[in-house]
């Protein structure tokens, strides 16, 4: 039998398991531990006889044309399955690792490609924050997704999502690497030989994939540093490292920059909010009984959350911000604890996914084929919301499994 032919439950071949996210795609199969594979989001195209380099961005599709994100989307996935995952797609259900803040023409354009080109026999689109839950056995958590664009907090009450309650901050790993590269601009020297010259002398931008590199290797999170009114903040402490960029040349990374980077998710946007206030804003927009467990149960997932140094100075923040007039008399909590998920933070979300495409409740959750060509229209949050109840009331008769009752976040099958 081929390698990757495993047969799950039920007598059919393992589900593979696809999380899109804003720089990266994880891809794998049901019941792995980890994804088979990490590879960016973007595929090479040729149209026209030219050859370039596309994204997969599902935040950035309102300016793009559907045939256009058809097409990118379609020799992307075909990539995943024929190059990568080496499976034939119409054998295996799909799992999608969602955003809660994916663009509606997105998922549908995504759908299309799926059930019309590859003819896949069915796709959940699964929300990542939810999923994450899975890995840790819980129903009740604060879930703070840090990625490449955007940071996102959604509480999840007894597997049940409150949307009413979600914050949102464009804030992510994209501006880690604006602030690094302007920094590096402006103070970077780089030694040439038995010369010293400075950075924007010599070359006008610095890579994307070199600003991560950079940012991984040399920078963390530092502490919290109280400054009083009219002071200047002091000098760092942090040693100086030498990068190395191409032809020979060091690239002098000054230990404020490696220490200040991160610093632009917890200073706060035009509107005053930060990491810190929206996780706060979240738990005090929940329903006051729900306040305890969900500041009790905090899950951390998403790359930009992996840094050295985050957890600590998220709760350093945290603790700061609940001392303040706002959230000391309407937010009553005085704990807040953190959850250590068994993987990394950047495959949180597709380890859930995994382990919930191994169940034979997946069957159910689905959106088939047949029904999508029937009808091609997909369950969104708004429908979600509305029959919460009336597909509560389908498992209750149908007796499915309890795990199907309490995560319920699927239309069930007709």
């Amino acid at each position: 039998m081929p390698l990757f032919d495993v047969i799950g439950l039920g007598g059919e071949k393992v589900s593979v398991i696809i999380d899109i996210g804003e720089a990266y795609t994880k891809c794998g199969f049901a019941s792995d531990i980890s994804p088979r594979h990490i590879i960016p989001s973007s595929v090479t195209r040729n149209i026209n006889g030219k050859i370039f380099e596309e994204r997969i961005s599902p935040n950035s599709v309102t300016n793009t044309t559907e045939n256009s994100l058809y097409g990118t989307l379609r020799d992307f996935i075909q990539n995943l399955y024929f190059r990568y995952l080496l499976v034939n797609p119409k054998e295996r259900r799909v799992v999608l690792c969602e955003s809660v803040l994916w663009p509606t023409k997105f998922r549908e354009t995504l759908a299309r490609v799926l059930f019309y080109h590859f003819e896949v026999p069915s796709v959940l689109f699964a929300p990542s924050h939810l999923m994450s839950l899975f890995t840790l056995g819980i129903s009740t958590a604060l879930v703070l997704e840090c990625g490449y664009s955007e940071t996102s907090v959604l509480p999840i009450y007894e597997g049940i999502p409150m949307i009413n309650s979600i914050e949102f901050m464009p804030l992510g790993g994209k501006t880690i690497h604006q602030r690094l590269k302007s920094q590096l601009m402006e103070k970077g020297l780089v030694h040439i030989g038995t010369g010293i010259k400075p950075l924007s002398s010599i070359q006008d931008d610095l890579p994307p994939k070199v600003l991560e590199d950079i940012k991984v290797r040399a920078c963390f999170v530092g502490p919290k540093i109280n400054i009083p009114l009219n002071e200047t903040r002091p000098p760092s402490m942090v040693h100086s490292v030498d990068y190395p960029l191409d032809g020979g040349k060091l690239l002098r990374v000054e230990g404020q920059i490696r220490e200040q980077t991160y610093d632009v998710l917890f200073e706060g946007d035009d509107e005053g909010k930060s990491i810190a206030t929206i996780l706060l804003d979240a738990i005090m927009n929940s329903p006051i009984d729900a306040r305890k467990p969900l500041a009790e149960n905090i899950v951390l997932i998403g790359g930009t959350s992996m840094a050295h140094g985050f957890k600590h100075r998220l709760l350093q923040e945290l603790h700061s911000k609940l001392q303040s007039l706002k959230y000391q008399k309407k937010l009553c909590v005085q704990t807040l604890k953190l959850h250590e998920p068994p993987v990394k933070a950047n495959c949180v979300a597709w380890l859930g996914s995994s382990i919930f495409g191994s169940l034979e409740v997946l069957a159910d959750r689905s959106v088939s084929r047949l029904d999508y060509i029937r009808e091609p229209s997909l369950p969104d949050w708004c429908s979600l919301c509305s029959r919460a109840n009336e597909n509560e009331d389908i498992v209750v008769n149908e007796q499915k499994p309890a795990i199907a009752k309490k995560f319920n976040f699927g239309s069930p099958k007709k």
